[in-house]
């Protein structure tokens, strides 16, 4: 077991300072729940991405679909201020 162990801390990083020789054990295990809340934050967004997967519903809700209209509207001349004031209310 102390050989797996060792082989964890040295994965994690190299331990070949003597100085930090005292504190090996406590960068180990400072690493890995590093990389353990890497992976579980991972699992988590992979889960949410595949359970949209195939979402067949695509429709904006009501109000992003009429800011995207009044953008759009907005969007070829810079001097029209219609959007801002919708937006704004």
């Amino acid at each position: 077991m102390n050989s797996i162990w060792n082989t964890w801390k040295y994965a994690l990083g190299s331990f070949s300072d003597d100085k930090t020789h005292d504190y090996d054990n406590a960068v180990a295990i400072i690493r890995t729940v590093i990389l353990l809340t890497y992976l579980i934050t991972n699992a988590f967004i992979i889960s949410g991405v595949i359970r949209h997967w195939n979402n067949d519903n695509t429709e904006l809700a009501t109000p992003q679909q009429e800011a995207t209209k009044v953008q759009k509207e907005g969007a070829y001349d810079t001097g029209r201020q219609e959007a801002y004031l919708y937006l704004s209310q």
